[in-house]
């Protein structure tokens, strides 16, 4: 809700449109004037057998912690580190086995200056992002990844809006880069992300399915007496018919339906349905989920590549870790 007396007016959306717009055209314009120096600036990170220090002060130290973040949770090992913290003993955190990424607009900010140093008193790769190929950030660096001369998005043109922009999205350039020059992958990514929404999204089928004794599994010349205990003892509506532990024939409630005549004196593997569809206990469960939605069924057995059987997940194991 609005508050009384500042109603929204169609010059602040005006205003909201303007700002896009011009962050946009920052952002084009600096995709545009990228140069080689970022190869090479990848290419050192990719070297290196420590982390990524990142460090800016202001609004450039929240852009500097957040491409930290997004280096770490891809496969870059990556941290912070406040400017003024470093000067009273945080220094420590930045070894010779490190490389250091340090932010500054304008080149200048006084509070990098005992980062600076200690960079170059150990011979520590430094890499700086600022507007000013001139400034004393620059001149120092080993590299210089400039940001384009792109004015603030702000009436006043000073408050850090376009440059932050910029800032943030060449951070996470160098992390996509980075990302595929290691070969990162969904199941790498999985491993750094196992909590919420996510988490869920990125779980494997072998997360969640249920294996051993709770499987519901028959072998074929099982009377039907025998597997409708099975069946209903293990509550999922469908049970295995399997020899040597492979998996030969899946029985549903609609098998069951559709040989109700002479039901009870046939075997397992007289009323399952042969060749069932399967799936690997590595893929994701949204995958599976997609599976069952797609064909209209509750439950799918994981098989190996030969065919033995490893688990079977449920819909209900879907909507039980927020996957739906």
């Amino acid at each position: 809700m609005i508050p009384e007396g500042l109603p929204m007016t169609a010059s602040a959306l005006d205003t909201a449109r303007a700002v896009l717009t011009a962050e946009s055209a920052a952002l084009s314009q600096l995709a545009a004037e990228l140069t080689s120096e970022f190869d090479a600036v990848v290419a050192r990170l990719i070297d290196i057998p420590g982390r990524v220090i990142v460090s800016g002060m202001g609004k450039s130290g929240h852009v500097a912690a957040k491409i930290a973040a997004t280096f770490a949770s891809t496969g870059t090992p990556a941290q912070f580190v406040h400017p003024g913290e470093a000067s009273h003993g945080d220094l420590g955190m930045i070894t010779r086995a490190d490389a250091a990424i340090l932010i500054s607009n304008s080149g200048e900010t006084k509070e990098l200056a005992d980062i600076i140093a200690h960079t170059r008193r150990f011979d520590i790769p430094m890499i700086c992002i600022t507007k000013k190929a001139g400034g004393t950030l620059a001149k120092q660096a080993d590299h210089v990844l400039l940001l384009s001369d792109a004015p603030e998005a702000c009436s006043i043109g000073m408050a850090p809006t376009t440059s932050t922009t910029m800032t943030m999205a060449l951070g996470d350039a160098l992390a996509v880069a980075l990302m595929e020059a290691r070969g990162f992958q969904q199941a790498d990514f999985r491993t750094f992300h196992p909590g919420g929404t996510l988490g869920a999204q990125l779980l494997t089928v072998r997360a969640v399915m249920h294996r051993g004794a709770a499987l519901p599994v028959v072998a074929p010349d099982t009377s039907m007496g025998e597997t409708l205990l099975e069946m209903s003892a293990k509550g999922f509506g469908v049970i295995a018919v399997a020899e040597a532990g492979k998996l030969s024939g899946v029985i549903t409630d609609g098998d069951l339906r559709r040989n109700l005549t002479g039901l009870m004196e046939n075997t397992a593997g007289g009323v399952a349905t042969h060749d069932p569809r399967t799936i690997s206990a590595d893929i994701l469960l949204v995958e599976a989920l997609g599976i069952m939605n797609e064909n209209k069924i509750s439950a799918l057995f994981a098989v190996d590549e030969t065919g033995q059987l490893e688990g079977l997940v449920h819909i209900h194991d879907a909507l039980r870790v927020g996957v739906a």
